[in-house]
């Protein structure tokens, strides 16, 4: 056993194939049931499932690729044995598979599959048997079931994996459908049935090389010619053992950048390997793929992809299922797919289709199987490519590829070089393995049999006209009576034509080519133009990624033990630096695992050799380099097509036309004789010992397999550190496999309790994804302490917010849709929540009270005026299906999830809906994450740190939909005039519109007690109006009617009736004629009221506001400041300009979306009205004559006053032009604001003009004015600011900074002045 292993695992990494299997029925055991495959004994046993075996495989073990006998029978043979009879097709299939194991590294299978003829009574008298008993029953309960829904109609309560698996075996397969006759096909049995006198009964065989690369087509051709020489009168050239020993031992790996030719029963086979600094090799048809998706659904399958959402391929041919999956993946160049990838999902892991994580799995339908009968278990995030049918279904609102358009076009124009259709369609059939016994004889009768001994270096033992020639060629007496022939003019014939022969044929294999050979050329050239027109995407797209690489790490042991705590790439800066149409695409993206792996290769090929995937990606973007000297020109939005497709395509053709390599030939072994006869039309049973081991002395073996050794060492991920091993494996769990839980499911070992750890596995991943993403959020938002810790920017954008929300949703519904007994609705989570909603709702009916479960009595900071909202599971619930623009339960289900993270409820309501236990255990099964107690009470926990943070995700998004507000207008309660006669008004603004003129029933006042039964009055109304947005502004103003016309207001509180979310406004000022300054009306700016949690949970910390709003005591008066004692100093003051002004500036270099409202930089406190009012009050002579304020504004009209006086005695004639224009536009500002019919005060007048000159930058041109105008004198102290020309001149020079930017204001401020 010991020589085996040696023998055959010393060259195993450079050998061309690993293993050959054979996978078929077992005679001694018989027919054995597939259980796992979904048992439906309603059908015909012909077309039931039974167990395969692997009968043989070549050689017993190799050590670097141990043999996985479970997982290689069931993936040769997914839906195990299949029964033909003579009346049935039996055409060969050919498909393949992959194995992936826990590291990441793939093992691909190639699998012929054909029908050999039952040879053991038995099974054909146990098949018989099986079929009497079926027309038994079936004719007992004909007269019974008289409709063909017998068997669907009890699946109610079955498992929706249960009813999957019956719903793949529904339909008959073709060969039984076209016999079935009137009532019977309802049934599923053959019209003519089985007898084992009348028919010949066939069962299914398959072939299998297992590879360590994916050479499919060579693969494909060898195992079709074994098979030819199987079906075959007459018998191959040697014995099979000959051939399959060859290629297991014989054949070595292609160099990279090297082509080798090996030789199959009947005919050379040709392969090539991509170089260095290529792309890898992938030998699967492209051109398949896109003519069974067309160009536009293969895109969007990518993108999919590349957002690591769940993707199920859906087809009847187990080959286009591995196409399209190994297409895909191949065009994901440089990242790779990290999650559970499965492109042949076998009937008996149909569980895993309930993973609640990212997969690409592959799952075989059957002909006439109706899409709407698959349950799967979650479809929120479910990308289901139905390959046969020409379609795929999308999940909701998902990013576009950037420059989709462009790309689409640029992949159409490669398919259109090569006559391929763009839109696809229908594929042509792959041709089927020929078994016409004419042609195989004219073919074995051709001089291509002699292609197999063309190189006489071998020493090949060929046919008896061979032996012949090696024979003379050996023998120097012979060979000296041929020259002496020659002399003499005498010929032999015999010999010379075997000469000549041979060497003809030698010089056809190098120029002349089979039109196989043709068409594989072909389809390499293409697949490797269309490889590279996406590689160019990436390489533009991350032309620069580098740059925004962290790496603050002195060595990888460090690097490797601060992983988690680490961000390895600047996201905000990187998306900064994008064109505005990738930012959907890339903020989505470099959240995904695949990226973060490739950031982290990057970072590691400082320390040890570069990937290879990353090696030949950042020569690529050095080669872009070159041909753009102007590295900006990478990152503009405009399509720049692929430069290489020329240049890769001559590499492959110049590789295929000129063979760098041949193989040893293929040649008689130490056989026993008599063992392995051949049998026409029967696979023969294969001499073990013979081919247990491979040879101890190949030259190609002993020079290649150090250096292969070397470069697989670095290709797989496992080897890629010299680290001792503790450390090695806490990278490989820890750092790669970050965020990924399973990379492919055991398919060695089925037992429950190997499920159930799977299953176990999954919850943890959850978990451990939910501790990260609400982490992420919180670092992102949390601000200036984040970027104290090295976390990275202050600011996270609206983009970024979006997608990390978008991401916490998708978890969401994953971890709802697993474990689900049956599923309801494509959201776990809406269907768990509607089910709620019902019992919750007769509980109320019955009781004939409110809900009083969630229930939770909220109220504002200040409770005045605004009655407590009852918050609820429910409620919110009601909010959202109230909600007309939300059309589906994914929807409705990500809304709520927003409305519940903005009132800071999420964690709460979850806890809530999870506390109905007995619902809970009705809907799921005991494996699921929402039944482990434990985990789903950290989960709860980790959800409940983002009340940390104050998120507007449902308000931002949901922008169309109409919302109840509640305003409630709060009179200053220690004065009797909490009372007006007059009509009030009022108009809220936010940052999406604004509610227009609300009139408000006069003396209609309500009375509520505070928390110490203190009484206050108020007035209130209700009103609903389109999203607002955040809210920024209110006007309040009233018609001066009645006897109590004046009207001192403390404040306005405005509430989002749905969201809770609560703005102050506050006034402290009288509204009135001859009262403060004369307003009838006042814009009044708002801030955000942060409401008191009874939870702990967040009191901690909490967002910085994003802007302070006006304080009630300067609104007060501020012009009796002066009076007071406290005046700011000239410092103060001069600083609160500059502050403001800089303000505004940094509002304009922030991205449009994330501004927020200027109008409260502007008129907020520490706005530049604020700070312009300081500067003007300093020094200002405001004393009371005749018990009468005086104000700016009064300043400003006096000022007005003097300059057209002087206009029209001509004093203004002689000034310079420019000055004389200045002097005009103030008049004609002032006089517009005091003309036009609002109401708004002197202060109010005042704020008006600073923002309209702010606007239309006029205040630089207007401080000389004002500084130089006699007035002046009169109205300020000597000392004033507004005295001082140095301070005037550095003050002009700051506002004009603000010239750059073009500043729009708010209606509610502008309104009725017409300029």
């Amino acid at each position: 056993m010991s020589a085996t292993m040696s023998g055959s695992g010393s060259a195993a990494p450079c050998r061309f194939a690993h293993y050959f299997v054979i996978c078929g029925i077992d005679n001694e055991t018989g027919l054995e049931p597939d259980a796992l495959a979904g048992e439906n004994f309603d059908q015909s046993p012909l077309k039931r499932t039974f167990k395969s075996k692997v009968l043989a495989h070549y050689p017993e073990n190799i050590e670097c690729n141990p043999f996985d006998q479970d997982a290689v029978n069931m993936l040769c043979m997914p839906k195990g044995l299949s029964f033909r009879t003579q009346r049935d097709s039996r055409t060969p299939q050919f498909h393949s598979f992959l194995i992936t194991r826990e590291d990441g590294s793939r093992t691909y299978g190639f699998v012929h599959t054909f029908y050999e003829e039952v040879t053991s009574p038995q099974i054909c008298s146990a098949m018989q048997t099986l079929h009497q008993m079926h027309q038994a029953e079936h004719n007992a309960s004909a007269h019974n079931c008289p409709s063909s829904s017998s068997s669907s109609s009890s699946s109610s309560s079955s498992s929706s994996m249960d009813s999957l698996a019956s719903s793949l075996d529904e339909v008959e397969s073709p060969s039984s459908t076209s016999s079935l006759q009137g009532g019977r096909r309802s049934c599923g049995c053959s019209g003519e049935g089985y007898d084992s006198v009348r028919d010949t009964l066939y069962v299914s065989k398959a072939m299998c090389l297992i590879t360590p690369m994916p050479f499919m087509h060579a693969c494909k051709r060898f195992l079709s010619q074994v098979h030819r020489a199987v079906i075959s009168h007459q018998p191959p050239p040697l014995p099979l053992e000959s051939y399959i020993y060859n290629i297991l031992y014989e054949v070595p790996l292609p160099p990279p950048g090297r082509s080798l030719k090996f030789h199959g029963v009947y005919e050379p086979i040709l392969c090539q390997r991509p170089g260095v600094g290529e792309l890898p090799l992938a030998d699967f048809p492209l051109s398949e793929a896109f003519q069974l998706l067309g160009v536009e659904n293969l895109v969007q399958i990518f993108t999919c992809v590349l957002l690591e959402m769940q993707i199920l391929l859906y087809s009847q041919d187990y080959q286009r299922l591995m196409v399209v999956a190994e297409g895909i993946t191949t065009l994901l160049f440089p990242f790779q797919w990290q999650h559970v990838y499965v492109p042949i999902l076998p009937a008996s892991l149909l569980h895993f289709l309930d993973a609640p994580v990212p997969y690409l799995m592959g799952l075989q339908s059957k002909e006439g199987t109706d899409r709407s009968k698959l349950e799967l278990p979650q479809e929120a995030n479910l990308c289901f490519v139905d390959i046969d049918s020409h379609c795929i279904e999308l999940p909701e609102d998902f990013p576009q590829f950037p420059n989709k358009t462009e790309f689409i076009q640029e992949l159409s124009e490669v398919l259109l070089s090569f006559g391929l259709s763009p839109e696809g369609g229908n594929a042509s059939p792959e041709p089927a393995v020929s078994s016409q016994t004419s042609m195989l004889e004219k073919e074995l009768k051709s001089t291509s049999l002699s292609e197999l001994v063309d190189d006489r270096k071998n020493g090949n033992l060929g046919g008896e006209a061979l032996d012949v020639l090696e024979l003379l060629q050996g023998n120097p007496t012979l060979e000296r009576l041929q020259a002496l022939a020659k002399r003499t003019g005498v010929k032999v014939a015999r010999l010379e034509a075997l000469a000549v022969g041979q060497k003809a044929v030698g010089e056809e294999g190098v120029g002349g080519r089979s039109p196989a050979e043709e068409e594989e050329l072909k389809n390499a050239k293409l697949n490797v133009q269309l490889r590279e027109v996406f590689a160019a995407r990436f390489a533009t797209m991350f032309a620069d990624y580098e740059s925004f690489v962290i790496q603050n790490s002195p060595d990888l042991e460090s690097w490797l033990t601060n992983r988690e705590q680490m961000h390895n790439f600047d996201k905000a800066s990187f998306l900064s630096d994008q064109p505005e149409p990738y930012l959907p695409f890339l903020s989505h993206f470099i959240e995904t695992q695949m990226f973060a792996t490739f950031i982290d290769n990057k970072i590691m090929s400082q320390w040890e050799e570069k990937e290879l995937l990353l090696r030949v990606f950042d020569g690529r973007i050095e080669k872009a380099r070159l041909y753009n000297v102007r590295a900006p020109s990478l990152r503009s939005s405009v399509y720049q097509k692929c430069t290489f497709l020329k240049e890769s395509a001559q590499a492959i053709e110049q590789r295929l036309r000129k063979i760098d390599h041949t193989a040893i030939h293929p040649h008689l072994l130490d056989m026993k004789i008599g063992q392995g006869k051949y049998q026409h039309s029967f696979f023969p049973k294969l001499q073990a010992d013979v081919l247990a081991s491979g040879p101890t002395n190949n030259k190609w073996s002993n020079r290649t397999c150090s250096t292969q050794r070397r470069v697989d060492r670095h290709r797989q991920q496992n080897d890629h550190l010299v680290l001792d091993n503790d450390l090695k494996e806490k990278y490989m769990q820890e750092a790669r496999n970050l965020g990924k839980n399973l990379r492919q499911p055991k398919l060695s070992d089925l037992s429950p309790a190997v499920i159930a750890q799977t299953n176990w596995k999954f919850v943890e991943g959850l978990l451990k994804e939910c501790k990260m993403k609400t982490k992420r959020m919180l670092v992102e938002k949390m601000g200036r302490e984040a970027v104290e810790l090295g976390h990275g920017e202050v600011n996270i954008t609206g983009l970024e917010e979006n997608t990390l929300i978008a991401s916490l949703c998708d978890l969401l519904e994953r971890i709802w849709s697993h474990g689900l007994q049956v599923k309801q609705g494509k959201s776990a989570l809406w269907s768990h929540l509607v089910h709620y909603q019902t019992r919750e709702e007769k509980n109320e009916q019955l009781l004939e009270s409110p809900v009083s479960n969630g229930q939770e009595k909220r109220k504002p900071e200040s409770s005045v005026g605004l009655p407590a909202l009852r918050v609820s599971v429910i409620q919110d619930m009601r909010h959202i299906q109230s909600m007309g623009e939300i059309k589906t339960d994914v929807g409705r289900a990500r809304a709520w999830i927003r409305l519940s993270l903005e009132k800071k409820l999420l964690s709460q309501h979850l806890k809530q809906l999870l506390s109905n236990q007995a619902l809970t255990k009705k809907l799921y099964k005991r494996y699921a994450f929402l039944r482990c107690e434990e985990e789903k009470e950290q989960f709860l926990f980790h959800l409940l740190s983002l009340n940390a943070v104050d998120y507007f995700c449902f308000t931002s998004v949901f922008t169309t939909i109409m919302i109840p507000y509640r305003a409630v207008i709060i009179p200053i309660k220690k004065l009797s005039n909490a009372m007006t006669t007059s009509n009030p008004w009022l108009c809220v603004s936010g940052e999406l519109g604004d509610s227009g003129i609300l009139q408000i029933t006069k003396n209609v006042l309500e009375m509520t007690f505070d928390s110490a039964f203190r009484p206050h009055t108020h007035i209130s109304i209700a009103f609903k109006c389109q999203n607002l947005g955040k809210l920024t502004t209110v006007q309040l103003g009233h018609d001066n009617s009645g006897l109590l016309a004046k009207w001192l207001v403390d404040c306005v509180m405005v509430r989002n009736e749905i969201t809770c979310h609560t703005y102050k406004f506050p006034c402290g000022r009288w509204l009135g004629k001859g009262v403060d300054d004369g307003s009838l009306e006042r814009v009044l700016i708002g801030e955000f009221v942060v409401p008191c949690n009874d939870d702990d949970g967040g009191r901690g910390s909490k967002t910085p506001p994003l802007q302070r709003s006006p304080s009630q005591i300067r609104r007060i008066s501020i012009t009796s400041l002066t009076g007071r004692g406290n005046k700011p100093t000239t410092v103060q003051i001069q600083e609160s300009i500059g502050e403001a002004v800089n303000s505004i500036i940094k509002h304009f270099h922030k991205p449009e979306k994330e501004r927020g409202s200027l109008t409260v930089l502007l008129c907020g406190e520490g706005g530049l009205v604020w700070a312009l009012e300081q500067f003007f009050h300093h020094g200002f002579r405001s004393a009371r004559i005749f018990q009468k304020n005086v104000f700016v504004w009064d300043f400003y009209e006096r000022t007005v006053e003097f300059m057209e006086n002087a206009d029209q005695i001509g004093d203004l004639q002689e000034t310079p032009e420019p000055l004389g224009l200045n002097c005009e536009s103030f008049c004609r500002y002032v006089n517009a604001i005091n003309n036009m019919p609002r109401n708004i005060g002197k202060d109010g007048k005042f704020q008006l003009l600073v923002c309209l000159g702010a606007r239309d930058r006029l205040l630089p041109q207007w401080l000389p004015l004002l500084a130089e105008c006699p007035v002046i004198t009169r109205m300020y102290e000597e000392n004033a600011l507004l005295r001082d020309k140095l301070t005037v001149s550095s003050l002009i020079a700051v506002l004009e900074t603000l010239h750059d930017f073009p500043i729009t204001l708010e209606s509610s401020l502008t309104k009725s002045v017409e300029l």
